[in-house]
């Protein structure tokens, strides 16, 4: 992953663009003055992917106790 920081744009950016070898992660997305200003990062797409992997299995392990912790409520 690359941190480029801060970008401006004088379009409203996409949240993610994926080119031929690239992901472009765009955050904290804020109207300016000038136009719009933004977080940008670039992965590489297998980076990517397992962050994304990743962080969906957390989301899952979330819910899984999530689920478990309102049947121990229920009973």
């Amino acid at each position: 992953m690359k941190d480029y920081g801060t970008a401006k744009s004088s379009i409203k950016p996409e949240e993610i663009v994926i080119d031929e070898y690239s992901v472009w992660v765009k955050t904290d997305i804020t109207q300016t003055a000038d136009g719009w200003e933004y977080h940008l990062e670039k992965y590489t797409k297998e980076e990517y992917i397992k962050m994304s992997n990743e962080q969906n299995q957390k989301t899952q392990a979330d819910l899984e106790y999530l689920a478990m912790m309102t049947e121990v409520e229920l009973e």
